[in-house]
């Protein structure tokens, strides 16, 4: 293994230029018109694989493709199943970049660019990981295939289906997934939970038309009236969530996990200043930390209804909407929470308008991963070997659907190991991956496959 963390060290030069090439390519999944660009992208991956000797292919779907390699001739040794995406988000607001966000740019030893740490760089760790071991010893310690789709940012609508047709090509022994961060700088994590997500979009419709206020005001429902108090009755004075039954399946923290989350370094102020916000808020009885990672929530995402132009115009609106997201922790079902929240809708909407409501994007159910997993600590070996430090284990408050994917339809446990950084500004402008944490990823997921395949 000396020789396979000599030859990363030593090609580190490159393994950045190529990351800024994958970079490059504006595979925005969102837009239609950028369809050939992700396209771009996953050729991009397959040219990489065709040259390591991988089995590699761009299989159709629905949508964009998914890159398929393999590397099957570890004959006896476990099999892993890597996850990534190429595709990324759109660069909106693109006047807040500090530079253009397809035009990578290195500052402070940080690489900069959308995509840069999601999941572009993350995921590419791994891919050149795979070369560095081919390269010093010739084969793989264990069977490895590479599984990249380009629709993660537009909730991976049509990789359930490939993985459920593809279940004999994807069947392995468990998972990697990086796609997530580190718990600050020089704190390497794994990541053993996750949230789930119900999304939902109300409309609440009044009169047929926009009226004069002055003329109907005081006689017809105003809908943007009645949505504030619809959304109003979703949480209680204490800000829990006071929908009817959300919380009876919650599988509350273990002692130990609130132990671990009480001892990481953590500082309310420092939250609050990085934040721009006076004051923390949320469920009573738990940390932030805790309320970020482990409880549910119910939150308006987007309101819309009325006059937005500048200056006045007074009308009673015909509508009004608003779009919500509800993240799940252990054992809450994503049916359920959607039921239960149909059901209180209905009870607080005003007779004086109609409500209709339509399902969101989402629907992930949460994921809990046990701290015995197979090769559990071959990845907190890894980080230390790759890191210099040992990991810590934490739950992360947002979601990764493709982990509840492998675990239903494969039946394995998933590795989330992830190797940005929590200011790495992920979905927001300036966009970044520290080149430091790239080098040190590529040494872990080899130390990863190494200590696996023994």
């Amino acid at each position: 293994m000396q020789n396979v963390i000599d030859f990363i060290k030593a090609n580190r030069g490159r393994y950045e230029n190529e990351l800024i090439e994958f970079l490059k390519i504006p595979s925005v999944s969102a837009q239609s018109a950028r369809k050939s660009d992700c396209l771009r992208a996953a050729r991009f991956l397959e040219s990489q694989f065709q040259s390591m000797g991988f089995d590699v292919s761009l299989r159709p779907t629905g949508g964009n493709p998914v890159v398929l390699a393999r590397w099957h001739h570890a004959p006896g040794k476990p099999t892993v199943l890597i996850y990534g995406h190429y595709d990324v988000q759109p660069e909106d607001p693109i006047d807040e970049w500090n530079s253009p966000p397809f035009d990578p740019q290195i500052r402070d030893g940080n690489l900069y660019a959308r995509g840069a740490t999601d999941d572009k760089g993350q995921s590419f760790a791994h891919v050149k990981a795979v070369e560095a071991l081919l390269a010093e010893t010739g084969a793989l310690p264990l069977n490895v295939t590479f599984l990249i789709e380009g629709e993660e940012e537009i909730h991976s609508a049509n990789l359930p289906h490939f993985i459920h047709e593809n279940k004999e090509e994807l069947a392995a022994d468990f998972g990697v997934v990086s796609d997530s961060s580190q718990y600050g700088p020089g704190v390497p994590a794994i990541t053993y939970a996750l949230r789930g997500i119900v999304g939902e979009e109300i409309r609440v419709d009044g009169p047929d038309r926009d009226l004069h206020s002055g003329v109907f005001g005081g006689a017809v429902q105003n809908p943007c009236n009645a949505l504030a108090r619809i959304i109003a009755s979703f949480h209680d004075g204490e800000g829990r969530v006071a929908i009817p039954g959300f919380y009876d399946d919650v599988l509350d923290l273990e002692a130990w996990e609130r132990e671990a989350f009480a001892a990481l370094p953590s500082d309310e102020e420092d939250l609050k200043k990085s934040l721009g916000v006076p004051e923390l808020a949320g469920e009573p009885g738990y940390t932030p930390l805790e309320r970020r990672w482990a409880r549910p929530t119910l939150d308006v995402n987007g309101l819309f209804g009325g006059y937005q132009g500048e200056g006045s115009k007074t009308i009673i609106p015909a509508w009004a909407g608003a779009k919500i997201t509800m993240r799940l922790v252990p054992n809450q079902d994503p049916a359920t929470i959607h039921r239960l929240f149909e059901e209180h809708l209905r009870r607080v909407t005003p007779p004086s308008v109609k409500v209709t409501l339509k399902k969101g994007g989402g629907g992930n159910g949460p994921v809990l991963v046990p701290r015995d997993a197979r090769f559990m600590k071959e990845a907190v070996r890894a980080l230390e070997l790759g890191f210099g430090a040992k990991p810590v284990f934490v739950r992360e408050g947002g979601s990764i659907p493709i982990v509840l994917n492998f675990s239903q339809e494969l039946g394995i446990d998933v590795l989330l190991i992830g190797f940005g950084l929590p200011d790495d500004n992920l979905h927001s402008p300036n966009e970044k991956f520290n080149l430091a944490d790239f080098n040190r990823a590529i040494q872990t997921s080899a130390w990863l496959l190494h200590l696996c395949g023994e």
